[in-house]
């Protein structure tokens, strides 16, 4: 008896569905299910139970991946949960885009200050990886990378040159303050935001003691900030863990200046593990892929702050 064999349009079909479902399922993203600005607050704050949250300064440096840019934060979102930090700046015609350094030199096909173009002139620039390759990818603008970023993830806005008063408009005219927070350097931006938009969140630069005691006599909310504590591991974290802690603040220490730099992966995972056991809540990276898989076992910890993590 003939085996009957399938006809070679069904087997194309068959085979480009079973491609399609497998490209399909490795493009999921790992997302934060934050819907409303006080999911924010609560996903951030707190409370001794909690799995160590991965933040991607710049989106993450991986070869091929701009920093500030779309498609770096959609890949290391194919690798780990995780929130950004991202730079905010105001082109000639003062419209927000996402650049770090006050020039186009490094990080572009461009030249010179990007104050000095207008957004349609930077459209002919390309953004280059931390190598210096050339990519397809543009500059982007901070309301696409809003808009992008909604039900998907969360936005750490740096202060660069932005004047405080059209972040906070741009945030309001996206109705975006569910899922983008702020970096502020001192108490006067945070009481500045907050007269604002009271249910704003951030992340504050807390490195000693003065500094707390300058949030503190603001009178401030600690529940809807993170601390950023500083690039290292020390002694002198344990007093501000102590402090912020017992006020429901998570401590973030960021490695992007620090241990990121360390030549071997085997440095830079103890490096991140000894960030994690000093009680950091947050570790922020150049390379959150590498940093999440590091400290996976404090990632996956039980904990109910598991019901904000999700696949799309």
């Amino acid at each position: 008896m003939k085996k009957k064999l399938l006809n070679p349009f069904i087997l194309t079909a068959l085979l480009s569905l079973g491609n399609y479902f497998t490209s399909h399922a490795q493009s999921k993203l790992n997302v934060l299910k934050i819907k409303t600005a006080k999911d924010l607050h609560a996903y951030f704050q707190f409370t001794g139970n909690d799995p160590i949250l991965i933040a991607g300064h710049r989106g993450g440096m991986v070869k091929g991946f701009p920093e500030n840019s779309i498609a770096t934060f959609e890949n290391t979102l194919k690798h780990t949960p995780a929130f950004f930090e991202i730079d905010p700046r105001l082109t000639k015609d003062s419209v927000m885009v996402l650049m770090h350094d006050a020039t186009l030199d490094r990080t572009t096909t461009g030249k010179g200050k990007l104050s000095d173009y207008t957004y349609e002139e930077l459209k002919k620039f390309r953004l280059k990886d931390a190598e210096g390759n050339v990519t397809d990818f543009p500059i982007p603008t901070l309301s696409e990378v809003i808009e992008w970023a909604r039900g998907k993830t969360v936005l750490n806005l740096d202060h660069k040159d932005v004047p405080l008063a059209m972040t906070a408009a741009l945030i309001k005219k996206h109705n975006a303050d569910a899922f983008v927070m702020l970096t502020v350097h001192s108490a006067a931006e945070m009481t500045y935001y907050l007269s604002q938009n009271k249910n704003h969140t951030f992340s504050a630069f807390i490195r000693n003691m003065k500094e707390y005691e300058d949030y503190e006599k603001a009178g401030v909310p600690f529940t809807q900030m993170i601390a950023y504590i500083g690039p290292h591991v020390k002694p002198e974290n344990k007093e501000l863990y102590a402090l912020l802690n017992k006020k429901g603040t998570m401590c973030m220490i960021s490695a992007a200046s620090s241990y990121d730099k360390l030549k071997t992966a085997e440095e830079r995972k103890a490096a991140y593990l000894a960030i994690a056991r000093d009680g950091a809540s947050i570790l922020e990276s150049d390379l959150p892929i590498e940093a999440a898989e590091a400290v996976m076992e404090y990632a996956q910890k039980k904990s109910p702050k598991q019901k904000f993590f999700g696949k799309k």
